[in-house]
């Protein structure tokens, strides 16, 4: 795009329709069925961005996406556009990208932490009703107190094991927390791991200031997030993309109205945002959207049809491009009818009935001017790409991975002290404690047994002694009653013996002398 105000121009009738830079941030809305042109749209629209120096962020569904890093080539059908809109000056190009990939398979890695996302999110990626969601803030409040980080998934899970194990304590002190709340949480956040959750959340956690920069030429870098395999979990693919729109919305200073956006950030497949959120998430959603262009941030929807963004979100998206839609239904015809009304009226011409005859790259397109006033809608075909449409090759990609100014960064995942080893070690620490209060009550146990079994024999020894002294008392020895016995035996016979030769002296005294 080397022709005059190729930086702006998006499309072309008997007029240029050219996108303001200054309005970019005031959002816009791409739609139409499929097959009808959207993602060439979105990669013309991302080419101008980044011709005007603004970053961009989109999700590559199809992996059509990747292309625009390389220059394309002018088939048949993009000379015919190009002689048939009178691009003089048209030349390929590609752009310079950024490739990105929750899963770190095809560009480099997007995590955050659990603590970042929050509970809101968190909910709605679990699909938690009402009170589980209570308990899961619970949770949040819980760790917040006791100091845990909760970076990933085992944090989670460690952390619900803990509350559920001390639940009567928490419910004094927070408020009610059921045993049946906190075992649906951990079974959704098993699902969750087995669709791939774990690697969207850790550290290195994603810097949303690495999605604004531009080259050294000053163009915008466009960062393309691998959204192929993700799509395969629509729940984690809407979340993850709603909590970068809230990061964006938290950490980016307020700027006003800047002669361009900061960053235009696309969503495609935008329905699946709004399809069964609750009302408090809406409100979150309707309230980024308004808020986040004063930080600099254009938001674009990538939807089959208008009736699929809710009319409080619909009514802040002022640049518009309308492809084909089909009326084979009433309700068909009925989104005909609503995406007709969407436009500001243009009386030579019949919206309705133009947005079924549209042909593929052609659409209905309404940019705010630069007093911010919907510009009367129009029929024009799309400029074609200046870059490759179609996905480059997984070696090509590689190539442009490894040259990124991030690469390295976020490719080691890492794994610092948090809820998990905290609560382990709280864990291991309880064991240990137990374990020797336990081994200190069977010591005390086995010396009081001891004791007492050492009492027991003294009290035994004590009445065995009593025993023998009383024995002894009541049937002396024989040898010590023999010994008596022989005493008394030899007492009485001497006594016996000496009294006799007495008596016999004393009457022999007596007798003799009269026999003299």
């Amino acid at each position: 795009m080397a022709y005059k105000g190729a930086e702006t121009l998006i499309a072309k009738s008997e007029n240029e329709l050219h996108i303001t830079p200054k309005m970019t941030n005031r959002h816009g809305l791409i739609t139409g069925a499929t097959g009808t042109g959207k993602t060439v749209t979105l990669q013309v629209l991302a080419e101008s961005f980044s011709l005007q120096g603004v970053p961009v962020f989109m999700t590559d569904i199809k992996g059509d996406l990747s292309g625009v890093s390389k220059a394309g080539v002018s088939g048949q059908k993009i000379i015919d556009r190009v002689e048939k809109l009178k691009l003089e000056g048209y030349e390929n190009r590609g752009f310079p990208v950024c490739f990105w990939d929750v899963f770190g398979e095809q560009g480099h890695p997007m995590r955050t932490t659990i603590t970042e996302m929050g509970p809101l999110l968190l909910s709605r990626l679990l699909n938690l009703n009402d009170t589980q969601e209570g308990v899961l803030n619970l949770a949040f409040k819980i760790a917040d107190d006791a100091g845990l980080l909760l970076l990933d998934l085992k944090d989670m899970k460690s952390l619900l094991e803990y509350v559920g194990n001390n639940r009567e304590q928490f419910t004094l002190s927070y408020g009610n927390i059921s045993a049946a709340s906190i075992g649906a949480i951990q079974r959704n956040l098993l699902v969750l791991e087995q669709q791939g959750a774990d690697h969207f959340f850790g550290e290195p956690a994603f810097d949303i200031h690495d999605l604004m920069q531009t080259d050294a030429d000053g163009k915008g870098i466009l960062n393309i997030l691998a959204a192929d395999k993700l799509m395969h979990s629509p729940r984690i693919y809407t979340t993850f993309l709603l909590w970068l729109l809230s990061e964006l919305f938290e950490e980016l200073p307020e700027v006003g109205d800047p002669e361009k956006p900061k960053l235009v950030f696309f969503f495609d497949e935008a329905h699946l945002l709004f399809n069964e959120a609750p009302k408090i998430l809406l409100e979150k959603i309707e309230q980024v959207v308004r808020l986040i262009r004063s930080k600099g941030v254009g938001v674009y929807f990538v939807t089959q049809n208008p009736l699929d963004v809710p009319d409080t979100v619909l009514g802040q998206l002022g640049n518009r491009v309308q492809h084909a839609l089909r009326a084979y239904t009433p309700r068909d015809q009925k989104a005909v009818k609503a995406a007709a009304t969407t436009f500001r009226v243009n009386p030579e011409l019949d919206v309705e009935a133009a947005i079924t005859e549209l042909g593929v790259g052609e659409a209905l397109v309404s940019f705010l001017d630069p007093r911010g006033t919907p510009m009367i809608v129009e029929r024009a075909y799309i400029l074609p790409p200046c870059s490759q449409i179609g996905p480059i090759t997984p070696e090509e990609r590689e190539r442009i991975i490894r040259k990124s100014d991030v690469f390295g960064v976020y490719e080691k995942a890492l794994d610092r002290e948090s809820a998990f080893e905290i609560l382990q070690e709280r864990v291991s620490e309880a064991n240990r404690i137990k374990e020797e209060a336990a081994a200190d009550v069977a010591r005390r146990k086995e010396e009081l047994a001891r004791a007492k079994e050492e009492a027991a024999l003294a009290r035994a020894q004590a009445a065995k002694e009593r025993a023998e002294r009383a024995q002894k008392k009541a049937n002396p020895d024989i040898f010590t009653e023999l010994t008596k016995q022989v005493g008394r035996t030899a007492t009485r016979t001497l006594g016996n013996e000496i009294g006799r030769k007495l008596v016999r002296g004393l009457l022999g005294s007596i007798f003799g002398g009269s026999r003299k």
